[in-house]
């Protein structure tokens, strides 16, 4: 039940996946702060110091259990969130209370666990992603032959394909897919560093012996299922990493803002459409309207992720010498905000791709109104081959092209190019052959061979690698 007393954020409540909310949320940052402890105090027991095998086991015991409350008392008294939480793990495991965090900084679990978060989240949009990808495949491929109106500078230009102009939300999504990708492979914790990043809290607990202290993290981050860290570091990782991971999703969210804004307009022109629902209400005065609104929430999500890489830059850029802490609570809203926004972005457009409506009588009038002046260097050609005069030709297109945009422009009219070309003598050679050279698919090019042939070999083997991971759906809540 939402408290409808006080502000609650919309992307919680209205857009963002359950998934994703408890990737974020204090129950699993919490619980990693314990894992952390609990991997360091093993870590440290394998190597050697005085603590027993029951003090781990009695942590492990506790590891989910958390007194919320307790925590929350208790950082009340202290101010200080990692404290609290030591001293709530100590109660509930008593006889560790003496080892946990031993040589520890508050950032071996702050950072260690941001990073998993946020690796976790990546892993959750990555599956969308390619969920959006395999439905814009899907939809290319089935339109690939189906000849529109290319649009340069928002006017006519050459037809392509409705499924070809799929290929180009594909290929966006594409290099979103690689950078998100290798982004993944190069995460790394932050490690076991202590307090500036020197690990001489972990020196003098083993007496000066450097190889310990590098098994040591090692070991921490194997049991934590990582491999790399930082090889050095201030007290903090470096948050040039959360710029990093800004602008991979800043990037997803300019394709899925691109694709929206072509399908608004599409919409506009009535040619293709978003999902519209049997009850749903496009507008309160006009009820006649079948509002864009997926694709709008869309580009109203994505335009506020777009400003927040900026946020990011700023913070690792004023991070003095070995940290400081005015990036904490900013952190707290940013990141966590701009997985959010991603990831409702990504169910939008999965619900979207995979539910277009395309009205294709609606496409072939329009071919139909703009396709006689892009076909007449055709019918020039046709005419010359059975003997015509080229330039004279031309000049006599260029009369009747122009008679014929007035016709459309000042007259409110239909284009008749074509009965003004038939019904000059100057174009008698070609007079009943002009349907067959205006077959619209003999002026897309190669699109539909484009189609095949991009999606064959780019995406393709990127959906075959993720395969386990399609088949989900885009849930739109509200």
């Amino acid at each position: 039940m939402i408290d409808n007393t006080i502000y609650q954020n919309p992307l919680c409540t209205r857009y963002a996946s359950r998934e994703m909310q408890e990737n974020f949320g204090d129950e699993k940052r919490f619980r990693l702060w314990r894992k952390l402890w609990i991997a360091l105090a093993e870590s440290e027991m394998e190597l050697g110091l005085p603590i027993t095998q029951a003090q781990v086991d009695e942590m492990k015991a506790h590891a989910d259990d958390i007194d919320y409350e307790k925590a929350e008392a208790y950082e009340r008294q202290f101010r200080h969130d990692v404290m609290a939480h030591v001293h709530a793990f100590g109660d509930a495991a008593p006889s560790a209370a003496p080892i946990i965090h031993l040589g520890a900084t508050s950032c071996f679990v702050d950072c260690n666990s941001e990073v998993i978060i946020m690796k976790d989240g990546l892993d959750i949009l990555l599956k969308k992603l390619v969920n959006v990808m395999d439905k814009l495949r899907a939809f290319a491929l089935k339109y690939k032959d189906v000849p529109t109106l290319g649009f340069t500078h928002l006017q006519p230009a050459q037809l392509t394909t409705v499924g070809k102009r799929a290929t180009l939300w594909l290929q966006d999504l594409m290099l979103d897919y690689e950078n998100l990708v290798n982004l993944c492979e190069h995460v790394r914790l932050r490690g076991v560093k202590g307090t500036t990043g020197t690990q001489a809290s972990f020196m003098e607990l083993f007496e000066g012996d450097e190889e310990k202290v590098k098994e040591l993290e090692r070991r921490v981050t194997r049991k934590l299922g990582y491999e790399k860290v930082y090889g050095v570091t201030g007290q903090t990782y470096p948050r040039k990493f959360d710029y990093n991971v800004l602008c991979v999703l800043s990037q997803i969210a300019q394709s899925a803002y691109k694709f929206s804004n072509d399908i608004r307009i599409l919409q506009n022109m009535k040619e293709v459409e978003e999902p519209f629902e049997k009850s749903q209400i496009g507008s309160s005065a006009m009820a006649y309207k079948r509002n864009p609104m997926r694709c709008e929430r869309m580009g109203s999500l994505c335009r506020f992720m777009l400003s927040l890489p900026v946020n990011t830059a700023v913070t690792a850029s004023t991070q003095w010498f070995e940290r400081s802490l005015d990036d904490s609570a900013n952190r707290r809203i940013v990141n966590a905000q701009a997985f959010l926004t991603v990831d409702a972005v990504l169910n939008i457009y999965m619900n979207v791709a995979e539910n277009l409506v395309v009205y294709e009588k609606v496409i072939a009038k329009h071919i139909a109104a703009e396709l006689p002046f892009m076909a007449t260097e055709n019918i020039m050609m046709e005419c010359v081959k059975a003997g015509g005069n080229r330039q004279e030709l031309h000049e006599r297109i260029r009369v009747l092209s122009m008679q014929a945009g007035a016709n459309v422009k000042a007259e409110g009219k239909e284009n008749d190019l074509l009965d003004r070309i038939r019904a000059d003598e100057l174009f008698r050679a070609v007079r009943d052959r002009l349907d067959d050279i205006l077959d619209a698919k003999k002026f897309v090019g190669r699109a539909p061979g484009q189609t095949v042939e991009f999606i064959s070999r780019e995406i393709d083997p990127i959906l075959e690698r993720h395969k386990d991971l399609l088949g989900a759906r885009g849930d739109v809540r509200v």
